[in-house]
């Protein structure tokens, strides 16, 4: 059973309220099933699909290094890697695989938040999140979501906002 006392939940409560978001802590919700899909996540909580920012974990090549790059994406589309790859100044951005992801960020796909990690990740946060007076994120496990706020999470993150789709609807 999941709880609040998961090791990867705890970090993150204990990231929000360093950062002076006690709120967000307190709102750390733990969902009867894992909610690895915006969509499912969405479902979850009665949202609408865009208020889920979507943590994904991308490569990003620079020359011979690859470094982690993890995007916040509305959950109403899909990230452009393109667009990610020129706005991180890196000469490739590809998906990560699961070792990668768990090795930067300590969590599992599908319940990475934004902070929380052993050391902060560069990080892109969709401007299309803006929309929402209540943008819901990962909490460092697959059950688990906490609410904030688009400029809550540029602060948290040290993000760059920017336009982050390709123009799929991913619902």
């Amino acid at each position: 059973m999941t709880s609040l006392d998961h090791p990867s939940i705890s970090k993150l409560a204990a990231a929000l309220r360093e950062a002076g978001m006690a709120a967000a802590a307190d709102g750390i919700r733990i969902l009867d099933d894992e909610v690895r899909t915006a969509a499912a996540a969405a479902q979850a909580l009665g949202v609408e699909v865009g208020a889920i920012a979507n943590s994904l974990v991308f490569r990003a090549t620079y020359g011979d290094e690859v470094r982690p790059l993890l995007a916040l994406t509305s959950g109403a589309h899909r990230a452009d890697t393109a667009t990610l790859a020129a706005l991180a100044g890196a000469d490739k951005v590809g998906r990560a695989d699961p070792a990668f992801v768990r090795e930067h960020t300590g969590q599992a796909i599908g319940g990475v938040a934004p902070v929380g990690h052993p050391h902060r990740v560069h990080t892109i946060v969709d401007e299309d999140l803006a929309r929402y007076a209540v943008v819901w994120a990962a909490a460092g496990h697959p059950k688990s979501v906490f609410p904030t706020t688009y400029a809550d999470l540029l602060t948290l993150t040290g993000g760059t906002a920017a336009a982050v789709a390709d123009g799929e609807e991913n619902r």
